[in-house]
Order: structure tokens, then C-alpha cells, then sequence
């Protein structure tokens, strides 16, 4: 398959290097998507878009996606009462596609907010920073890392869309009853036939960290149930657990808005879903494998939201609210949007183009069906008593 060899070698020699020669999923899924030079997200290999892409996300549709979440931080700044400056992070900013659109609409349609506005971007993949600097150029926006941000410092919103999906998580499985660690670890038969590069196989083992039995207990998740079966896997993602943390700790007052794809907790160790969550992108398709395409393909698993909730509320982060991405964007007046089509004077091509862009980001079965979590922090009783306008269900 498409695997970059370079990349293969280098985890075949972390591999090596390890302890019991064998890595955590995890650590495998780390290289893959991270390794400074060959991994996906660092490399020429990252493709985001209709054409020729791996994938594509909201901000690829059209620019109404960032244009709707442009009204609801301008409602946020009102709520805190419009301090300045107001401090827009985004982590994980793709393309730097939401960015300008979000930008362009506050720049347009509310002058003194774009004034007060900061705009912040945490970004991992050298590859995608340079592309957002170019594309965002005309507009002051600064980079820096999460950890660089002073702790209590942000007054404003922590945001991000599709970024907590693409954290490495460990992989368990349940053998005999017992809870088990799912390793990496090369594949000798392969090396014996002189294969051009390394390949990797599983093998299972005690558990590399006790907070992954920790993580299911926090949850209340008892696989000791008969219902468990053997065999039964899943994923626990750790790292966005140590994320939500870091940016509780560097929110001063504001909100923590998520966009991404997954379930509440109990959907997600429900005993049918019983092969997890992960999936691989590749050319607009998708599927389970991640030991092919190695450094050439996304790797991503849905993220837990009662997870997040949970630990939030350790970090002094408060629930406001869980809702799908299809109702978060119609409360914020996408299905006017959709109406107002119908007297735009544009080629039918085009309109009937954007409306199905429209639609597909409220198709339930789809990017409508993603999950939309919004947590504060230091609000007042006045403040929080202000109901978020994406969270305003209608009657």
C-alpha cells in the first residue's frame, strides 16, 4: 500500500528501542499523524478538500459554517460584557478557511467587535501554519503554542472544530474477562521476506498506565459486565483529557466551545459497538486500517463528550450545554439563510450548489450529526443565566 517508508523505518526503530520491543497505539498513532518530518499532519501528504484530498470539513462547504459561529462569539463578547481585547483561539485551525471566514464576517457586519477581537491560532503541523499565514495575511492573527499562553490570561473562547478526533488514544481490548492494552510491534514474518520497508502488527499486554482503568471507572464504565464480551474493543483518548486541562487552566473567564463527531459516553462503550470507533481517511474513503498508507492517510477516533464534560467540570470548567451541530447552526439562523436563497439573484448552478452546502451541514447523517459542547468558566450568575443563541432550542 501507500505507506511512507521513511516514516515506517522510523517507527520500526522507536519500535526497536522500546521496552519489550513494542509501542502503545497511541504512541504508533502519535508518529503516524505528528512525526516532525514524516507524519501526516507534518508532511506534503495532508490533502483537505473535495479535490484530491483525504477529507473535507464545514469551512469546506462554504463560508456560512464560520459566518454562523462568527454570530455566536459576537453574542459571547456582549454576554462577558464586551471586554478588550476579546481573545478568539483556534486550535487546530485546518486551512485557516474558518478563520477568514469568521474574520471577513466580523470585519463586515461588526466593526467594534473586529476592533476588540484577538485572534489566536494554535497550530501543531508546520504545513498547515504556513498555509494559514498566507491565507490570513491580510488580517492580524498571531501563532503561538497552547503551552506558551500564560495560565488565567484568556478572556474569550477557546474553539475548535475536528481537532479532538485526530489526539492519538490508546487502544484496549477485553481478553478472559480481563482489561488489556492493545501494543505495536513489527511484523517478523514481513522482514524475513525482504519487504521494501517495516510493517506492524498487534499484540496485546498489561495495561501501559493505570489511569486507563482510572479513565473507565471516572465514567462509570463496568466491562467486568457480562455484557462485555470478549474480544470487545475501544479507545480511550487520554491526550484530550491533558488538552482540556491546559486551556482550562489558560481561560481566565469565557467559554470552551468543541465541534467534532462522537457520543456521550454511554453510546460510546455501548457492548455493540464492539470494534471501537477509529477510522482512517484515504482519498474520501474511509476504513479501519492503520497499518497501511502509514503517513499518508488520517487517522481519527470519535471523541467521548461526557468525557469532556466530566473532566471540564475538574478543571473548573461549567457545562452550558451539548447539542448537535445541525440545531447549534439553525438556532444561529441557517434556516433563514436557506430561505433568503430562494430571492438571491445568481446563476441556478451556483445557488442550487450553495444550498446543498447548507444542507449537508444540517444532514443529521452527516456534519449535522456532530456533537457541539459549550463550557465556561468565571462567568457570573448574571452572565451565565444568558442563554448561548446556538444552544436555543426553538418551541
Amino acid at each position: 500500500m501507500d505507506s511512507n517508508p521513511a516514516l515506517c523505518t522510523a517507527i520500526a526503530n522507536h519500535i526497536t528501542t522500546s521496552p519489550q520491543q513494542r509501542i502503545t497505539f497511541a504512541r504508533f498513532m502519535d508518529l503516524a499523524l505528528y512525526h516532525p518530518e514524516y507524519g501526516y499532519y507534518s508532511s506534503d501528504a495532508l490533502k483537505i478538500g473535495f479535490k484530491g484530498g483525504d477529507f473535507f470539513t464545514s469551512p469546506n462547504l462554504c463560508a456560512d459554517f464560520g459566518e454562523l459561529l462568527a454570530e455566536q462569539f459576537f453574542q459571547m463578547w456582549e454576554i462577558l460584557g464586551k471586554p478588550v481585547p476579546f481573545s478568539l483561539v483556534e486550535m487546530g485551525a485546518g486551512q485557516g478557511l474558518l478563520a477568514l471566514h469568521i474574520l471577513k464576517y466580523h470585519q463586515l457586519h461588526y466593526a467594534d467587535f473586529f476592533t476588540a477581537l484577538e485572534y489566536i491560532i494554535i497550530e501543531k503541523s508546520p504545513t498547515l501554519r504556513q498555509e494559514q499565514q498566507q491565507r490570513l495575511q491580510d488580517f492580524p492573527v498571531r501563532w503561538c503554542n497552547l503551552e506558551d499562553i500564560p495560565p488565567n490570561a484568556i478572556a474569550g473562547c477557546f474553539f475548535s472544530n475536528e481537532l479532538v478526533d485526530a489526539f492519538p488514544v490508546h487502544q484496549f481490548i477485553i481478553e478472559t474477562g480481563e482489561l488489556r492494552e492493545i501494543y505495536v510491534t513489527t511484523d517478523k514474518n514481513k522482514k524475513e521476506t525482504n519487504a521494501p520497508f517495516p510493517s506492524f502488527v498487534e499484540v496485546t499486554g498489561e495495561p501501559s498506565t493505570p489511569q486507563l482503568a482510572e479513565h473507565l471507572d471516572f465514567l462509570g464504565i463496568d466491562l467486568a459486565q457480562s455484557a462485555y464480551p470478549d474480544g470487545y474493543r475501544s479507545e480511550i483518548n487520554l491526550a484530550a483529557l491533558d488538552w482540556l486541562s491546559i486551556v482550562a487552566d489558560r481561560l481566565q473567564r469565557g467559554y470552551v466551545l468543541t465541534i467534532d463527531y462522537g457520543y456521550p459516553g454511554s453510546r460510546y462503550y455501548n457492548p455493540r459497538r464492539s470494534q471501537g470507533t477509529l477510522q482512517c481517511y484515504y482519498h474520501h474513503r474511509f476504513h479501519d486500517n492503520p497499518y497501511i498508507n502509514i503517513g499518508r492517510q488520517d487517522i481519527t477516533a470519535h471523541v467521548d463528550f461526557t468525557a469532556l464534560e466530566r473532566w471540564g467540570e475538574r478543571c473548573n470548567l461549567k457545562n452550558i450545554g451539548f447539542i448537535q451541530q445541525g440545531l447549534f447552526l439553525m438556532a444561529l439562523g441557517l434556516g433563514e439563510r436557506i430561505a433568503a436563497l430562494s430571492y438571491q439573484k445568481q446563476p441556478l448552478s451556483e445557488l442550487l450548489q450553495h444550498r446543498d452546502a447548507l444542507h449537508q451541514l444540517i444532514d443529521p447523517t452527516g456534519l449535522g450529526g456532530f456533537g457541539v459542547l459549550v463550557q465556561s468558566k468565571g462567568l457570573d450568575n448574571t452572565e451565565t443565566s444568558q442563554l448561548i443563541k446556538g444552544l436555543s432550542l426553538p418551541e
